[in-house]
């Protein structure tokens, strides 16, 4: 991306950070605030910003966007999408749980696709539990303006359009999907960590979306 000409900014979610004491406390909020920080950051100099999310920071981006859809000028959902009002990652995680490490590779099956052994031992090592509030957290989206942000999805892990027959269908994790007003679908077939199996293709769909 960079050799591309663009500016890039790796953004640590709050919660993320291995070094952070007290890491285990953080929110569904304060990821947002990461997120707000980051493209503050990146538009300071009145430049174009277009936000990648990834996997469950869906939830935190779709936060960010109902909050001020003028933020970004693209958002780019990379085996991800936007969420619902009420919805949450995973409510069934119990109250007296503090935080939810990366389960054992046999649970994540084909999710898994493309990843090399190496990969996967880079992977577990670098792991980073989740705080449990975060996959608690319903969130609470009330502007519909956000829909009308110019949006990208790109499909990995099942193919663009039977995520787009899930999302007509109603089913909850990409309902909000067909509510997009200005919605692009891109295919790269892989794993859920297309970062990890093939992060030059990756690096190719965002570039090619942000540059037209």
């Amino acid at each position: 991306m960079r050799d591309r000409g663009h500016n890039v900014i790796p953004v640590t979610m709050s919660g993320l950070d291995p070094n952070d004491p007290h890491r285990a406390e953080r929110t569904l909020a304060d990821q947002v605030d990461s997120l707000r920080s980051a493209v503050s950051t990146a538009g300071a100099d009145d430049s174009s910003v277009v936000l990648v999310a990834h996997s469950g920071a869906g939830f935190s981006a779709s936060m960010l966007l109902d909050q001020d859809p003028t933020v970004v000028d693209r958002i780019i959902y990379v085996d991800s999408g936007p969420v619902a009002d009420g919805s949450a990652f995973d409510t069934s995680v119990p109250s007296d749980v503090q935080e939810v490490a990366l389960p054992p590779f046999e649970q994540l099956a084909a999710s898994l696709d493309g990843l090399s052994k190496e990969a996967l031992e880079l992977f577990r090592q670098r792991a980073v539990p989740m705080p449990a509030s975060v996959m608690r957290d319903q969130v609470s989206l009330e502007n519909d303006s956000r829909r009308s942000v110019p949006s990208t999805i790109i499909a990995c892990l099942y193919p663009s359009r039977v995520l787009m027959q899930m999302a007509h269908e109603g089913n909850p994790m990409m309902a909000e999907a067909a509510l997009l007003r200005d919605l692009e679908l891109i295919d790269l077939p892989t794993g859920h960590w297309p970062m990890w199996s093939r992060p030059a293709d990756l690096a190719v769909a965002i570039a090619a979306t942000v540059d037209h």
